[in-house]
């Protein structure tokens, strides 16, 4: 690296740009907030003044002091904007979905390896608070063996995005799989690796739609292991979004991470109360013990830090750390999004 504080540019400064990226980059003693763009309506500098804003992808390309850059534009253009970006010699940290196939992912991977700048992937929810609860029970083993286990990622929202590209069935990546999909798939690989085999349905409920706002997968792992994710537009009053049941006992936890909503109001990731969960949404635990006794405790919230991923990104490009989220773990990924629907 030129430098340990590294410069950073964002490709899009809409919602994600603005709530997702550009705050944990302003706060962090890593980065620096170098650009965005920003094709029309220029309002970066209002909350960051020293910022640069740049009117196309390859102007911010052509900024030879940009280190690092955010590939957070429309699903589609992801592949496109992230071998433009390493071929101008910048890492790149690029969001879900990554791609929107196999070919393309295995033709980024070429590139970065080709260019020796290094490619990163945006899994925030890893650091929700309630994911981190998750994680926590099953590595402490005490559901026992696990048998089944549910990850929902539920809305009620029957009207059409406004986002062209998540509405377009003209592209591969739109769709709610893509949308919400990564994320439940993530987690899921995050928690137990690649699946032994899965299948797939998808369907479409909202009227005027044109491509599917549900998704199922059911994933089977060893040892008779079934995972199953489950997200749709369509569900008005949701499920708890985690679902663990094993030889020993069961975990049920609601969707209670707080963050985007603290980001979208305009609270900085470096607040106190930042990713702290609200008194009453602590997940259920039950245990049988081996006298047939039923205990039921509620784990005490982990915090929510979405922080901690820069931190990762940071540790790799600087100390050589290993980042958390692989690049088989992204292949898995894309080749569950990309699946056909199968039985």
């Amino acid at each position: 690296m030129a430098s340990t504080k590294i410069n950073t540019g964002i490709l899009s400064f809409g919602m994600s740009g603005r709530v997702f990226h550009a705050p944990f980059i302003h706060i962090s003693p890593h980065f620096n907030l170098t650009a965005v763009v920003e094709r029309s309506n220029k309002t970066a500098q209002e909350l960051y003044p020293e910022i640069i804003s740049y009117d196309s992808v390859a102007q911010l390309l052509a900024d030879d002091t940009i280190e690092l850059v955010i590939v957070n534009t429309p699903n589609h253009t992801h592949f496109e904007f992230a071998t433009d970006a390493l071929k101008a010699g910048k890492h790149v940290l690029i969001e879900k979905p990554a791609v929107e196939n196999i070919a393309q992912f295995d033709e980024l991977i070429e590139v970065s390896k080709k260019s020796g700048k290094r490619i990163f992937f945006y899994q925030n929810r890893r650091y929700d608070s309630h994911f981190l609860d998750v994680k926590k029970v099953v590595e402490s083993g005490d559901l026992g063996k696990l048998a089944e286990v549910s990850f929902r990622f539920d809305r009620y929202k029957l009207e059409l995005g406004q986002k062209y590209f998540k509405e377009n069935n003209q592209y591969i990546s739109s769709g709610l799989t893509y949308d919400l999909g990564p994320h439940i798939i993530d987690q899921a690989i995050a928690l137990f690796g690649k699946p032994l085999k899965f299948s797939k349905t998808t369907s479409i409920n909202r009227p005027g739609s044109k491509v599917a706002d549900y998704f199922h997968y059911h994933l089977r792992y060893p040892d008779g292991l079934n995972v199953f994710l489950t997200g749709s537009l369509a569900v008005a009053e949701p499920l708890p979004a985690f679902v663990l049941h094993g030889t020993k006992g069961s975990f049920i936890k609601t969707m209670a991470d707080v963050q985007e909503q603290q980001l979208i109001d305009g609270m900085l990731p470096d607040n106190s109360i930042y990713g702290v969960e609200p008194d009453g949404s602590e997940g259920k635990l039950v245990t049988i013990d081996s006298s047939n006794q039923k205990h039921i405790s509620y784990p005490r919230p982990h915090k929510g830090d979405y922080n901690l991923l820069f931190n990762a990104i940071y540790e790799n490009l600087v100390n050589d750390v290993e980042y958390p989220i692989t690049i088989d773990h992204i292949r898995w990924q894309i080749e569950m999004l990309s699946a056909e629907n199968i039985g």
